[in-house]
């Protein structure tokens, strides 16, 4: 695609409350998007975010900001808001502006009424989280109000990522202030709630009163912020079909653009030795397996396959049932086999606990001091095999064990015996009995019996270096044979990709926006080891069935067999670096730079301006019945969400 030459005119910021500041999914889009941005933009790229001393000290270089700007951070600084001008410590070392927002509390009152009476924003009850993004909202203002005054020469674009930096656009428009705006939701604050507790949520999404269930979750203050964000911007964008679709039911207003997300697949690259590099770490699992399992019982870990699923503890979100209930059928289905593989499937999420498991701990601790006996010993053993081979006969047990080396071994390995069957969890929870994980592998007696093909280990904690596992997050993936990620929602869905740009193969659904991404895209993605479950059109039962077909199948590839998926898995990832994701952004900012000045009504959109929006799997699933309303939905008579009170104040100046 070839795209205005905006660079020389333009200045580009993007706002992010994760910019510098790592707490989820927007942070690696930033930090992944950023070489592609600077290397379209140059010097005149800017990210903006909350500055937050403990973890700028880590990822940002304070640096003198260039001529253009320093006016306008001199007057910031004079109004007490100190903006912090450096580079962002990651590829592409892209500039970056990081604002200490806590000056603004002292009048964090006058922000929400102004909120509230120039644009029907109505900020309800006492929520540390929404002052804060408050405050930041009203810095982000005062910078772009400065920058626009202090700046005539340049075209300014700003691009909002989430709620949380959006907080500033309704005041943008209020103000009138010459800057281009776009605003990017990558999940819908109500989606997500919703999809928590309705099973249904795709089906009934025409039919949900947005207002009514806000209030009901009790994030009215969140939704009006998010809503008012994406009608008063020039540009309304998300990651995806599937919550494209969502963000018009749910904020009343049909996305402008979607842009998804891609890759930075340098950090992967490792001078293409991703194949030696999983068996490095396929032993590194190997020996937290034989630190969890052998002491219980043993298994021929060269017949032994590692699945995973990751993710935040959404257990119905992010699909944990049928990951779950697909490892029992296929459990069932390994037993029927003569000689069945071992299965060892992680459960990978942060989740309330107490400590570390006392069984899990001690056996882990037993195998290391057992590996450190023997590593003692290796090179004793060495030496005394060199002197009976040189003596001209071949070294016997005796010649090469002594009775002190013998006993040693003995006592370490009579240390570790325990008649109890592994746990199932590597950590005590804080409520054990209730936890969702836990009472459905309970009830499908995935318990680690001896004679059960398929093991479980629920680790409710983040895979670091310090984790059981002695492994960052990156070199477990490497490590394992599949990431299984069967999300029911699941706005864009990063794990997946980046198993393949690991080498892993992966499995997704129709769902999850780079599912959806796929399936419209990929034609041969089965052949390169990602599998699209269908959770649109079909329903959780024909979702586990093929779940657990695919995972039987792959369990009779052969070692061979494996080895070319993971090649063919690793080459697939070209198609969604982010060279090539980014030409959505590029479309979106250059018709954003369209525009200027006073911004027109949502409804009033230019004529030649045309939605980029697909149709979804999910519209498919509604078209398919008709969009017949549940009888439940009927009776409370209600309707589609209509633009709320905020959406109509925030056109008037």
């Amino acid at each position: 695609m070839n795209f205005p030459d905006l660079n020389k005119s333009t200045l580009l910021f993007e706002f992010a409350w994760e910019v510098c500041n790592q707490i989820g999914g927007i942070y690696t889009v930033m930090k992944t998007k950023a070489p592609s941005m600077v290397d379209r933009w140059g010097g005149n790229y800017f990210m903006v975010g909350p500055y937050n001393q403990h973890t700028s000290s880590l990822e940002f270089e304070p640096t003198n900001p260039p001529d253009l700007l320093r006016p306008a951070l001199q007057e910031m600084e004079r109004r007490g808001i100190k903006c912090h001008f450096g580079h962002w410590l990651v590829d592409g070392n892209p500039q970056a502006i990081l604002i200490d927002y806590q000056s603004c509390y002292s009048y964090l009152g006058d922000t929400k009424y102004y909120l509230w009476n120039d644009n029907g924003i109505s900020l309800e009850g006492a929520d540390g989280e929404v002052d804060a993004v408050v405050a930041f909202g009203s810095a982000i203002t005062q910078l772009l109000q400065v920058i626009s005054s202090t700046i005539s020469e340049k075209k300014i674009l700003a691009h909002f990522h989430e709620w949380m930096a959006g907080t500033a656009i309704p005041r943008i428009r209020h103000l009138q202030l010459p800057v281009s705006t776009i605003f990017t939701t990558h999940a819908t604050q109500l989606g997500r709630y919703i999809a928590s507790n309705d099973p249904n949520f795709y089906y009934n999404l025409p039919w949900i009163n947005a207002d009514e269930a806000a209030r009901h979750y009790m994030i009215w203050s969140k939704y009006s912020i998010e809503r008012a964000a994406a009608h008063s911007s020039h540009i309304f964008t998300t990651v995806s079909e599937v919550t494209a679709r969502e963000s018009e039911y749910l904020l009343g207003r049909k996305p402008d653009f979607v842009l998804p997300n891609g890759l930075n697949t340098h950090q992967f690259t490792a001078l293409h030795e991703f194949q030696n590099l999983h068996l490095k770490y396929k032993e590194r699992i190997h020996e937290f397996t034989m630190g969890h399992f052998f002491p219980s019982y043993s298994f021929d870990l060269d017949r032994t396959l590692y699945f995973f699923t990751s993710g935040r503890y959404e257990y119905l979100n992010k699909g944990m049932d049928v990951f779950i209930e697909s490892l029992y059928h296929l459990n069932e289905r390994l037993k029927t086999l003569p000689k069945p593989p071992t299965i060892v499937a992680f459960i990978i999420t942060r989740a309330p606990t107490k400590s570390l498991n006392v069984t899990s701990l001690q056996n882990h601790l037993r195998f290391e001091d057992l590996k450190t006996t023997c590593r003692e010993m290796e090179q004793n053993l060495s030496q005394r095999i060199l002197e009976a081979t040189a003596r001209g006969r071949m070294p016997t047990f005796e010649d090469i064990f002594t009775n002190d080396m013998q006993v040693r071994l003995k006592r370490a390995m009579a240390a570790r015996k325990t008649n109890q069957w592994p746990p199932i969890v590597t950590h005590d929870m804080w409520d054990d009995a209730e936890d969702q994980v836990l009472r459905h592998l309970r009830h499908r007696n995935l318990v680690n019996g001896p004679n059960d093909p398929v093991k479980v280990v629920f680790h409710p904690d983040f895979v670091t270096l310090s984790s059981l596992f002695s492994l960052d997050y990156e070199q477990f993936v490497r490590g394992c044979h599949m990431g299984v990620f069967p999300s029911y929602y699941e706005p864009w869905g990063y794990t997946p990709l980046e198993c393949l740009a690991l080498g892993v193969p992966t499995v997704t659904t129709d769902l999850s926006g780079f599912g959806a991404y796929v399936e419209r895209h990929v034609p041969d993605a089965l052949q390169n080891g990602t599998l699209v479950l269908n959770r649109a059109k079909g329903g959780t039962v024909e979702c586990i069935e093929q779940l657990t077909s695919y995972l039987f199948k792959f369990c009779e590839l052969n070692r061979r067999e494996r080895i070319a998926l993971r090649n063919r898995a690793e080459r697939l990832t070209e198609r969604f670096t982010w060279d090539v994701m980014a030409a959505h952004y590029h479309r979106a900012h250059a018709e954003a730079a369209k525009y200027g000045g006073p911004i027109p009504p949502a409804k009033q959109r230019l004529p030649e301006q045309q939605s980029s929006v697909e149709p979804s799997n999910a519209d498919a699933l509604v078209e398919s019945n008709e969009q017949v309303p549940p009888q439940e939905v009927l009776n409370k008579q209600a309707k589609i969400p209509t633009p709320s009170k905020h959406a109509a104040n925030i056109n008037r100046r």
